[in-house]
């Protein structure tokens, strides 16, 4: 069958249902298969999150679907980062290499649901057991910085069940949290980690509020204390930027899957 790559801009799900108006790839994949001459529908192996750009991994066959992601989950076990991200960050980490290791877990917070770190180095095995809280780990490195900006490589695992292959169209998880195609427990488990480091992900309007600054000295803020917001950008930045504070809130996260290993 065919092995297909695409690049998903930012903003568009993976999932979605025609009645919701909303434009998504499992709504295109039809077209696409007619206008390349394809006899099988197209499946969806790996994806970035919906807010996140980057690779699209597509495949006509059902059996080099299972077999290629299995090959990622086999990967992770074997403590190899098959999936590498891009992304741009609003401040410079300390160390221009490391690891971020912490337990997530989802909590509400009024009407939404949010990622939040677990502060423990290691999760209790109860909370594990459950599936409450995720084990994760990202391996980071900086590829460049300038003007108090930074370019990131990223390679996130996570501890998490191995994933099953499931239809591309499936309304009932479009609405949900669970991701299917994803390689990560969280979709904002990277978002989330570059809070740790204090240096958010340019254009993250959910998660940036979570790190503060007095006199210059950045600090966490405990999540039940900051809510959604559009981020907060010092004005040369914004200048170079060439965004004005209404343009800023639509600044798209810059999160980029950028590479796939693929056996």
């Amino acid at each position: 069958g065919a092995l297909l790559a695409l690049n998903k801009p930012p903003g568009l799900p993976i999932l979605g249902e025609w009645l919701s108006g909303e434009l998504s790839l499992s709504m295109l994949l039809p077209s696409l298969r007619r206008r390349l001459g394809l006899a099988s529908e197209l499946h969806v192996v790996k994806a970035p999150a919906r807010e996140c750009s980057g690779l699209i991994l597509l495949s006509s066959c059902h059996r080099t679907t299972e077999k290629l992601q299995q090959f990622f989950t086999d990967a992770r076990r074997r403590g190899q980062y098959p999936v590498t991200y891009h992304a741009v960050t609003v401040g410079v980490p300390a160390e221009a290499e490391g690891e971020i290791r912490t337990g997530l877990r989802w909590q509400q917070q009024g009407d939404a649901a949010t990622v939040v770190p677990v502060p423990v180095p290691v999760p209790g095995s109860r909370s594990l057991a459950k599936k409450e809280v995720k084990s994760t780990l990202t391996r980071y490195r900086v590829l460049g910085a300038t003007s108090g900006c930074a370019l990131l490589q990223l390679q996130p695992k996570t501890g998490e069940y191995p994933p099953k292959y499931l239809p591309v169209f499936y309304p009932s998880l479009a609405r949900s949290h669970c991701p299917t195609h994803f390689s990560l427990a969280f979709p904002e488990q990277l978002l989330v980690h570059l809070t740790l480091l204090f240096c958010p992900a340019l254009g993250d309007h959910q998660y940036s509020s979570r790190v503060g600054r007095v006199l210059g000295v950045p600090f966490l803020l405990p999540p039940e204390a900051t809510h959604t917001r559009t981020q907060v950008l010092d004005e040369e930045l914004l200048g170079r930027l060439g965004l004005s504070p209404w343009q800023l809130r639509h600044l798209p996260v810059h999160l980029h899957l950028q590479q796939l290993m693929l056996p």
